[in-house]
């Protein structure tokens, strides 16, 4: 008879095993990888291709090295992560290949010279900012990189290392580009349109960079992730984590469907007089088949010259079956006052202010029990 505990004990094994072969990365799609993959093949490629052009086939130094093909992991397949920035790749792998080099001239026992060079490779790039695993590999190469490197001596870290690295960049910023990929990674950092010092109202409540700060430290591990990035992608949890709470409402449930619109070839002084009537911020601009051009309100019509066309900025849209609490960056961003619910052919079906999602908010919240109460138990 076996024992069910350790059969389950064994299947758990066999879980944590499976584990090792799944992707760690946070959004590690099979389009992602595959994308990285052709960008590696055309970025060594090419790389190798005008090395060879430009110093010829029969050059006394390797046309590419080896630390570049690490350095191409990086560049196209985790993009966004600080250690594969364009300075990262060129600064590192250059200033690590200098350390090595610097290094053979003085330590002549190769197996000192390895770990000496790697060491302070590290150091080197760490207080050059340019932190980049593969200018390690850089290092190593220039202290047992063979005959050929050695007579390059301190000519090896810019030909063919810097050449190399510039290259690699160059072809990935173009890549990447056409790509549809943002490189080199900017985390979006929160702008008050209001130009005062105050944070965007969305940063002002919950954690802030102490918080981040404090809870990295009590982790005491080092996460490549640049701190910008992770509270954009704290604050993108806490969305979903209230859509999944409170996401039960529809836009069309919410939205005000007595629109007021205005004809886009109306005069400014129409659009202003609406606004005005109608005690409202934003109005949909429709065109004569009825179908969303924009919207405008008083912001715009102040710099409108009277008799010239009314002046439309793009709308903030949404489908009726949106969730409502969906609706709550764009409404908070301080640009838009208000999100037009429109069908499928772009025709005006409502509009939802930050007045109505405000409300609506304050209603769920009405709605949850206080801590405590629960029902049919203890503390009611």
């Amino acid at each position: 008879m076996s024992n069910p505990g350790h059969e389950k004990s064994r299947q758990a094994g066999k879980l944590s095993g499976f584990r090792l072969f799944t992707p760690i990365l946070a959004g590690a799609t099979l389009r992602e990888r595959l994308i990285g993959c052709i960008g590696a093949l055309i970025g060594i490629c090419l790389t190798g291709l005008v090395c060879a052009l430009t110093f010829g086939a029969d050059a006394s130094l390797p046309l590419i090295v080896a630390p570049i093909g690490a350095s191409a992991v990086l560049l196209f397949a985790v993009p966004a992560s600080p250690l594969a920035q364009p300075w990262s790749i060129v600064g590192g792998n250059t200033i690590s290949a200098l350390v090595g080099v610097t290094v053979v001239y003085f330590v002549k026992d190769p197996m000192i010279a390895t770990g000496i060079a790697v060491s302070l490779a590290i150091l080197a790039m760490s207080l050059t900012r340019s932190l980049h695993p593969p200018g390690g590999a850089a290092a190593l190469t220039a202290v047992i990189g063979g005959a050929a490197v050695a007579r390059a001596g301190f000519w090896f870290p810019l030909i063919p290392v810097a050449v190399n690295s510039a290259m690699l960049v160059a072809i990935g910023l173009a890549f990447h580009r056409l790509a549809g990929r943002q490189y080199p990674h900017r985390p979006a950092a929160p702008v008050n349109t209001h130009k005062t010092d105050d944070k965007p109202a969305t940063a002002r409540v919950g954690f802030d960079s102490r918080d981040i700060d404090a809870a990295l430290a009590g982790m005491n591990e080092t996460l490549d992730i640049d701190r910008a990035d992770l509270d954009a992608l704290l604050r993108e949890v806490e969305l979903h984590a209230l859509m999944r709470q409170r996401g039960e409402m529809a836009c069309a449930d919410i939205m005000s469907r007595d629109v007021v619109t205005v004809q886009a070839d109306a005069r400014p002084e129409t659009a202003r007089a609406l606004l005005l009537d109608h005690d409202v911020r934003t109005l949909p601009v429709v065109d004569p088949e009825g179908r969303l051009a924009g919207t405008v309100g008083l912001r715009e019509l102040a710099s409108a010259t009277p008799g010239h066309p009314l002046p439309v900025s793009p709308a903030a849209r949404a489908k009726p079956g949106d969730r409502a609490i969906g609706l709550l960056p764009r409404l908070t961003d301080g640009v838009a006052h208000a999100v037009v619910v429109v069908d499928e052919d772009e025709r005006v079906l409502g509009i939802i202010s930050q007045t109505d999602l405000l409300a609506t908010l304050a209603r769920s919240l009405s709605l949850t029990p206080a801590p405590g109460l629960v029902q049919g138990g203890q503390g009611i």
